[in-house]
């Protein structure tokens, strides 16, 4: 999560995801998963698909969206109760974090679900700009970390530029890079990542205490957050004075503020809101 030297115009940028968006552990643990088409029905990437909206099966099963498209509703600034006044844009159906020079959660803040989730699917479409740096958390619960000092504490997916990011090439073994668990466990080197400016589809799956991280309808790795080797990750991770990081019951949805621009959409999550913790 290092800075990244500023990007293109936030109105250049902006103007492009506007027009794309118009087209269209133990053993489970510490390792990433093996690419193949073991994925569950629910990670199938249906293309050419209505935007922040819910198919009849979606809705069947139980998803709700977490973004309409319109509106900022069921989301507050991390360790605050209204929406940032700056820093996000809602556009054309499309959620974005607006063009600050790359510092992180210094310009509109991070973004939290207003519910706290323990077992759950989520699921959104990110598109990068060139240089970009970004993450969506999961488990975050706001006991940990400082207000107003950095990002929000929790497990993290990493959403990143890696051929033009520096943070790629930091941490252990590419454990920073593209759908890693960031600082923790690297993602496979042969992850189906799309190019910047087009969208990628990103799910995860947290049933107990056992997560997995999708991408483009391919598992890229499992953990076990109650095993001796992920606590053993975490001690050698930036997260390790921490105590108890990870291992929430329950916690909020995160969208980070990273100041570099970066688009959302269809977001979606399946599993019972809980009561903040």
């Amino acid at each position: 999560m290092a800075q990244s030297p500023r990007s293109s115009r936030a109105s250049t940028a902006l103007a492009a995801l506007a027009a794309s968006a118009a087209l269209g552990a133990s053993v489970l643990a510490i390792s990433p998963a093996v690419v193949g088409d073991d994925r569950p029905e629910s990670a199938v990437v249906v293309a050419d698909a209505a935007i922040n909206t819910l198919t009849p099966q979606e809705q069947a099963e139980g998803w709700k969206l977490l973004f309409d498209g319109k509106t900022t509703k069921g989301w507050r600034n991390a360790h605050a109760q209204g929406f940032p006044e700056k820093g996000w844009l809602v556009k054309d159906g499309i959620l974005s974090v607006v063009e600050s020079g790359g510092a992180e959660a210094a310009h509109g803040g991070d973004i939290v679900t207003v519910d706290e989730f323990g077992d759950f699917e989520w699921k959104l479409d990110a598109q990068l700009t060139k240089g970009a740096n970004s993450g969506v958390k999961y488990f975050v619960t706001e006991k940990l970390g400082t207000p107003g000092r950095g990002s929000a504490i929790g497990l993290e997916y990493q959403l990143l530029d890696d051929a033009q990011h520096p943070d790629a090439k930091m941490g252990r073994g590419g454990n920073r890079t593209f759908g890693s668990l960031y600082d923790l466990i690297a993602a496979p080197a042969s992850r189906p990542v799309k190019a910047i400016g087009e969208w990628n589809s990103v799910h995860i799956i947290s049933k107990g205490t056992k997560v997995e991280h999708w991408l483009n309808g391919t598992k890229l790795l499992e953990f076990d957050r109650a095993s001796a080797d992920f606590k053993k990750l975490v001690a050698v991770s930036k997260y390790k004075d921490f105590k108890g990081f990870g291992e929430a019951k329950s916690g909020h949805l995160l969208i980070q503020d990273h100041g570099n621009t970066v688009a959302f959409r269809n977001i979606k999550v399946k599993g019972a809101a809980l009561p903040n913790t």
